[in-house]
């Protein structure tokens, strides 16, 4: 299985980095992972409602141009579906046993996904109703894909 997570923005705590360097090394055993950072915009302070959206807009072009045609795209988004682990684990297990051979998560920037990045996704998925730091939500991701390996897997993992 290959995984690629697209996410706007580079991450610049060293702290993040080094996490997500640790998970992308653990995740190594179980499938090939590829992360694709897209360039965010620059957004002022107390923007109005339409530069915000002009903001997602220019960053929802980035993201859709490393959409592939042949992956199943889930986005993270605070309206998806929420999972447990457990049922996290299952639905990549489901998706592996159907045949999907390349899955592409989507983390979008400051401001979220813009409509067409969410209208393209073949599945949302909201980690919490709280707002995360986008760079954080990279850690937070691949830690939930590891964990869902281990399930699969049978291994054990950390309640």
């Amino acid at each position: 299985m290959k995984i690629t997570v697209i996410a706007v923005g580079r991450i610049k705590e060293p702290f993040y980095r080094d996490a997500v360097a640790e998970y992308a090394k653990r995740l190594s055993r179980y499938c090939r992972l590829e992360i694709v950072q897209v360039e965010d915009e620059r957004t002022p302070d107390r923007a109005a409602p339409a530069l915000e959206e002009a903001v997602r807009a220019k960053e929802a072009e980035r993201i859709l141009r490393c959409i592939r045609d042949d992956a199943y795209v889930i986005a993270l988004e605070i309206r998806g579906a929420a999972f447990d682990s457990e049922s996290f684990a299952g639905q990549m297990e489901s998706l592996a046993t159907r045949g999907v051979s390349h899955i592409q998560f989507v983390i979008g920037g400051s401001l979220g996904l813009h409509r067409k990045v969410r209208e393209k996704a073949d599945l949302a998925v909201s980690f919490s109703d709280m707002t995360f730091p986008h760079q954080l939500m990279r850690v937070i991701l691949l830690e939930q894909i590891y964990r869902a390996y281990r399930i699969i897997n049978g291994e054990p993992y950390h309640k």
